[in-house]
């Protein structure tokens, strides 16, 4: 029976999967940000490995992934939990901390379904906000998520990727009115 387009937790099954739209989808977004060698050297099993162990010690976090229309591929991922953000509250706030889609099925609305699945979880959770860090150079990721109502709050750090490599990010944050206990 063909999956339509959507999304769901993630399975231990789906790390392989994962990984391979971690590389692509950072080979594509990170070339003009990180080194080539950096890129060229992602491996899956690395890859695979942190999202199995991201999947099967979740805590509070939750790992989404987006599957095509069809045989139901993987070719989306999002993780979202509570924020490590020293600066805002971890009662009231989460953090989008990844949100990938592979290369050859962006635009198709994975990335929309994929932030949807994350805030509903937020929302659940009763928090009433969520932010996300998006390198300063990646002007399409930025696109996306402003476009869907999230905007900078001046904050902003400098990760080193490796050695000699900083990758300034921005974080970006977005608000919901709670819902009422009870409310329909």
């Amino acid at each position: 029976m063909p999956v339509p387009n959507s999304v769901r937790l993630a399975r231990a099954t789906d790390v392989d999967a994962i990984a391979t739209v971690q590389r692509r989808a950072w080979r594509q977004s990170y070339a003009a940000i990180l080194p080539a060698e950096a890129l060229t050297e992602l491996d899956d099993a690395d890859l695979a490995w942190e999202w199995g162990r991201a999947i099967l010690a979740a805590g509070d976090h939750r790992v989404f992934v987006a599957l095509n229309e069809g045989e139901g591929d993987v070719v989306g991922v999002a993780s979202v939990g509570p924020t490590a953000d020293p600066d805002i509250s971890p009662e009231t706030s989460g953090e989008i901390g990844v949100l990938l889609v592979d290369p050859d099925y962006q635009r198709a609305g994975h990335g929309s379904r994929l932030m949807a699945a994350c805030i509903d979880m937020m929302r659940a959770a009763d928090k009433s906000d969520c932010a996300t860090w998006i390198p300063l150079d990646d002007q399409a990721r930025r696109v996306f998520f402003t476009s869907a109502g999230w905007g900078p709050d001046s904050a902003y750090r400098d990760l080193e990727f490796t050695p000699g490599v900083t990758v300034r990010e921005v974080r970006l944050v977005t608000s919901w009115v709670p819902e009422e206990p009870g409310a329909e």
